[in-house]
């Protein structure tokens, strides 16, 4: 047939169009279903069509006549390309379980052409259906040929990549190889370079080890020489004290030769009726002071110009005491005399005038003269214990100003280092305790009593030791009870609360280090003489800014201090003195009494209140230093304590309104 040619571009038609959804069956008008029923399924080839191929359509193709057979050959060359189809597999798919094949055969026979009678009924079916099959194995062979050529494309692919990436692991392991050339190269260069600056440091050290000798040198002669210049200052300053101590013998003598005529003047006393008693008593008192000087003189070595300036005016005060004295004989001579004289003539004009009337003697009252007069004074003395004790804190602070001042007078830049090394290592833990300090005050403690125990501690990123210089032990204890009583001078009179921290690790250091407390009362007894107590009294030709400084008021360019200010100095180191007897330090030994306790509290109450009060200063005192540490000394003295508070209410108060 004519159309049996174009079969295939019919299925390729069919197949992209919408009817190619459609399913074909041979057997639909048998059964009877409706043909529109079945564009609604997929569509798909029956299970015969391989069977129909190759059984009936060579039966068709061999009852056709050879023209048609030469048309439909030519008419139709694409149903011949499938030929090259294996027949087994068509074959394969077109036997169906429900027609097996007997062993005899004739039961098949009869079945195929049963079933080849109800397939030529609709012959033009079966070819499109067959076509159709054949049609999806091309198109399965083509998906198959295609997936192998991309797989070998794949393989060639992964070759390659292969090969790539052969020849890159080759490149890095080469570029590898030449670093490591490279780094090893720099590194002998670096090693020639860095043996060469080696050799130069040496030959530079060398150099400098060789300047450092002459350096060392020089300073070993200079060294020498000092030496040489101190001693020979040192036999000046003897012979200098032998002078001035000679000197004061003399002055002693002579002292001493008007105090013998001092008594010698006593015998005037009932025959001119004249009190010598000052006169006496301040006589003995210069003696006193010179033969003072003499054996604190004698202690120390030799006495200073300012011990022989002292002598010196204790002499002429003692010679004008003497001219007074013989001055006051005098006028009480004359008065005498005169005395007798009207008492003479009063006799006489009483003899001439036996019956006149009695005349009235008068005896004119004596004038009181300054050996008369009674100085009363607010300041009491006091107690001679209390002064010998507080004389002898004087002299041991200065003989500890005495043994380091070869390291405050060196000019030797070391020298000058290690003072101010030590100096820093002794203030600044002072200077960091505060009322926040907390659990830094164990840690400030340990560097203090490490320092002072010859210990080597960290100060300004150094280590500092005593053992620097020989003189390093007494110039840290010095600077460090200096610093303990300028910190109540200055902390404690503008924060009281810092009191108590404070004096904590004083008396805690004080415990360890005794010389340190010693030496902290002898600072505190120099700028606050209150403490000990004691009054300054004036002194004869003693200027007025040195009398004030004794007092404790501190004076700047001839100018004094205001009192606010020096009260409330005053206030913060008695307030540190009244903490300190109260408290000891935690960590310490319990099994020893404390170094000063108290019991020189309530010494120093006593000894308070038996002097005269002086306007602000004892009332201040006394204020601070009840509010301070009364509890304490009332929870051990008790009943003998509100003795004293009744003592201080009922007689030392009225004192007050002389004032």
């Amino acid at each position: 047939m004519p159309s049996e040619g174009r079969c295939w571009e019919t299925l390729q038609a069919l197949r992209s169009s919408d009817k190619g959804r459609l399913c074909y069956h041979r057997d639909w008008l048998l059964r009877g279903e409706d043909v529109l029923e079945e564009c609604i399924s997929v569509p798909k080839l029956s299970s015969y069509s391989g069977w129909v191929v190759d059984h009936v359509l060579p039966h068709k193709q061999e009852n056709q006549s050879p023209s048609e057979t030469s048309s439909s050959s030519r008419s139709a060359p694409a149903l011949d390309q499938p030929s090259l189809i294996p027949t087994s597999s068509v074959r394969s798919l077109a036997f169906s379980p429900a027609s097996p094949e007997t062993p005899d055969g004739t039961k098949g026979k009869h079945e195929s052409q049963h079933t080849e009678s109800m397939v030529l009924q609709s012959s033009r079916g079966i070819k499109v259906e067959g076509c159709i099959r054949m049609y999806e194995l091309v198109h399965r062979m083509k998906g198959t040929e295609g997936l192998r050529q991309w797989q070998e494309e794949q393989e060639r692919k992964v070759r390659a990549l292969s090969e790539m990436a052969s020849e890159q692991l080759k490149r890095f392991d080469e570029r590898k190889e030449l670093k490591h050339h490279k780094e090893f190269q720099d590194l002998r260069e670096v090693m020639e370079r860095s043996s060469r600056e080696a050799l130069g440091q040496q030959e530079k050290l060398k150099a400098e080890h060789r300047h450092r000798a002459k350096i060392l040198n020089l300073k070993l002669r200079e060294a020498e020489q000092q030496r040489l210049r101190q001693a020979e200052q040192e036999r000046l300053r003897r012979e200098e004290g032998q002078g001035r101590l000679r000197s004061l013998y003399a002055l002693q003598e002579e002292v001493l030769q008007l105090r013998q005529q001092l008594d010698a003047s006593d015998r005037h006393r009932d025959l001119l009726k004249l009190d010598l008693s000052a006169f006496l008593t301040r006589g003995n008192q210069l003696c006193g002071l010179i033969s003072g000087i003499i054996r604190a003189a004698s202690e120390n070595g030799f006495p200073s110009a300012e011990d022989q300036a002292v002598a010196e005016r204790a002499l002429q005060e003692m010679r004008d005491l003497l001219s007074d004295l013989q001055q006051e004989i005098a006028r009480a001579c004359e008065e005498k005399r005169r005395r007798d004289e009207e008492e003479a003539q009063a006799k006489r004009q009483g003899s001439l005038l036996q019956q006149g009337p009695e005349v009235h003697k008068a005896s004119p009252a004596p004038s009181q003269g300054p050996a008369g007069k009674q100085n009363e004074d607010l300041q009491v003395k006091v107690q001679d214990s209390t002064m010998q004790w507080y004389q002898q804190l004087q002299e041991a602070s200065g003989q500890c100003v005495l043994a380091f001042e070869g390291l405050t007078s060196s000019k030797d830049s070391q020298a000058k280092k290690i003072k101010m090394d030590l100096q820093k290592a002794a203030t600044i833990p002072v200077s960091q305790i505060s009322t926040i300090a907390g659990s830094k005050l164990k840690e400030i403690f340990d560097k203090i009593h490490s320092l002072l125990s010859g210990k080597p501690v960290q100060s300004g990123g150094r280590s500092v030791s005593v053992t620097l210089s020989p003189q390093g032990l007494d110039f840290v204890q010095y600077k460090l009870a200096e610093k303990f009583v300028k910190q109540g001078e200055e902390e404690v009179a503008s924060h009281h609360e810092a009191a108590f921290p404070i004096a904590v690790v004083a008396s805690g250091i004080w415990e360890l280090h005794p010389r340190v407390g010693d030496l902290i009362l002898a600072h505190l007894h120099k700028k606050c003489p209150y403490s000990v107590p004691f009054y300054p009294a004036f002194r004869e030709g003693m200027a007025l800014e040195d009398y004030q400084r004794m007092l404790g008021y501190q004076v700047k360019d001839s100018k004094v201090e205001q009192q606010d200010n020096f009260l409330k100095r005053m206030s913060g180191m008695i307030r540190l003195y009244a903490a300190i007897i109260q408290l000891r330090w935690p960590y310490g030994s319990r099994q020893e009494s404390h170094p000063h306790g108290l019991n020189h509290g309530w010494r120093w109450l006593a000894q308070i209140l038996n002097m005269e009060p002086l306007s602000d200063v004892t009332a201040t005192l006394l204020f601070d230093f009840l509010e301070v540490c009364g509890n304490a000394l009332m929870k051990q003295y008790q009943a003998q304590f509100w003795k004293m508070v009744l003592l201080i209410k009922e007689d030392y108060f009225p004192r007050y309104q002389t004032f």
